[in-house]
């Protein structure tokens, strides 16, 4: 295997109008799977994969529960990569009702914030395609009220929560879309994969939602 510490490749894939579609090579912070980069009304959609607690942007969101108690998936990923001191912060809060957000500091982690949108009331519940429409516009709604330029986010619902890769990237992004459309001072959005699986399951979603 050969492993590269930057961007050693890219390519225009597409231009249509205003969108483009370039593809990278073996970022430093992600893993061998190929990066794409999308713009759509200026705001760049960034589709890696990789581990979201090593991601220096302004906000990471965690698809909690309506308890904010982090005990497994990327909750539990967050509180080991960035300190206990970011579920205490955020029991504070709770409970938060599916649908908001809050945010909390981020700890031992690059990102400035912890954005903590509940997919599910409880912990290691089932949860709906409706519910991870409702968190995913809950975190973006809050990022606009931090004023944050950049922000990052896992697949919501497709961990404990049981959703599709397909269903929960086809539903976060078409409400990633309606936020664009409807204006926002955003200039990143990252989604991250756990798997390349998922990676993939996002930039196809993209590309039939907005190219």
């Amino acid at each position: 295997m050969i492993t590269v510490d930057k961007v050693v490749f890219k390519i225009v894939v597409r231009e249509r109008g205003k969108f483009y579609r370039i593809d990278h090579i073996n970022l430093s912070h992600v893993s061998n799977a190929m990066s794409s980069e999308y713009s759509y009304r200026n705001v760049k959609i960034t589709v890696i994969t990789g581990d979201i607690t090593k991601l220096k942007v302004d906000a990471i969101v965690n698809p909690a529960n309506s308890m904010l108690i982090m005990g497994g998936g990327v909750a539990g990923a967050i509180k080991r990569a960035g300190g206990k001191e970011i579920e205490d912060e955020a029991l504070t809060f709770a409970p938060v009702p599916v649908g908001k957000a809050v945010a909390t500091k981020a700890g031992k982690l690059k990102a400035k914030y912890v954005i903590h949108a509940p997919t599910m009331e409880k912990p290691a519940m089932q949860t709906t395609a409706h519910n991870v429409k409702l968190a995913t516009k809950g975190a973006l709604d809050y990022a606009e009220h931090l004023g944050i330029r950049s922000v990052a986010f896992p697949g919501m619902g497709t961990g404990v929560g049981g959703l599709s890769l397909e269903e929960a990237s086809e539903t976060m992004l078409k409400q990633i879309k309606q936020h664009i459309d409807l204006r926002t001072s955003l200039k990143e959005i990252v989604l991250i994969g756990f798997s390349d699986e998922l990676t993939f399951a996002f930039k196809a979603t993209i590309n039939k939602i907005l190219v």
